[in-house]
């Protein structure tokens, strides 16, 4: 197997390549805005894009949707500078219909499932099916989804797919901004439901493993340039690097890391863009 080093290797040849055929020359400032369900990865990855091309990018973290200070579009309506967005994939393509994303820049770099988390050594529900799913959600006496794309689905679909949509009013609740993780760590939640690769970073919790194929929702991270953007070609860069089968390794490690249980369903999460 390629150890971590090594990809970092093949990765940093890939960027210098790609800023050759580019042809990009000065080092830049690059602006990225940036959802949680590449958070991991991105740590892990952009360092070596730094070193690799001597470019400096600066971050800042918010929810795809929403209206919370700190989500995205209300950062851009803010007119805060920007030069590569990374968020859920309909939610760029929105904000590109709304003349805030380059056409045509838009990438995919991944498919993230939902998961399910408990507090660290709390007993572990049984979600290996529909029905297991729907036991669980109503035997848990508090419950926390996010209010990006995952508590959406969850909120909206999911419920009323089990048929217990009215007995979640009173003990489901939307986190804004927060990770859902954090609410679980620190016991304000019995279960959390988000993309698996914003639960990872969290300390803190136990994830218990992916929704069954019945219940998933996959999403789509996506990555684009900002309207306005200062540095399209060194943000271009960026996103050619994230995109590379060099930082695949590594953003579907962000996902499932060596966790055997479940790891083969997400690696089949995976298929359709890395097979």
């Amino acid at each position: 197997m390629t150890s971590i080093s090594a990809t970092f290797r093949n990765i940093a040849f890939g960027v210098l390549t790609v800023l050759w055929l580019t042809g990009a020359a000065e080092a830049a400032e690059v602006h990225v805005m940036i959802s949680g369900g590449l958070t991991a990865a991105y740590k892990a990855l952009v360092p070596e894009f730094e070193k690799a091309t001597g470019n400096k990018v600066l971050t800042e973290y918010g929810p795809s949707m929403g209206t919370t200070t700190n989500a995205i579009p209300v950062r851009l309506e803010r007119g805060e500078p920007a030069d590569v967005l990374i968020m859920v994939g309909y939610a760029l393509t929105d904000l590109a219909g709304k003349g805030k994303v380059v056409a045509g820049s838009q990438v995919d770099l991944t498919r993230s499932p939902i998961g399910v988390a408990v507090k660290s050594g709390a007993p572990k529900p049984d979600i290996g099916s529909v029905e297991a799913v729907k036991r669980a959600l109503l035997a848990a006496k508090t419950i926390a989804y996010s209010d990006s794309a995952s508590g959406v689905y969850v909120s909206t679909e999911m419920f009323d797919k089990l048929g217990i949509a009215d007995v979640m009013k009173d003990k489901a609740r939307k986190i804004p901004a927060t990770p859902v993780g954090e609410i679980v760590a620190h016991g304000e939640a019995e279960l959390g439901f988000q993309q698996i690769s914003e639960l990872k970073p969290v300390k803190g919790i136990d994830i218990v493993g992916p929704l069954p194929n019945e219940l998933q929702k996959i999403t789509i991270f996506s990555a684009g340039i900002a309207a306005g953007s200062k540095e399209p070609e060194a943000g271009r860069a960026l996103i050619k690097f994230l995109a590379s089968p060099a930082a695949r390794d590594v953003i579907i490690a962000s996902e499932h890391g060596a966790d055997p249980g479940w790891g083969r369903e997400l690696r089949q999460a995976y298929s359709v863009r890395y097979s």
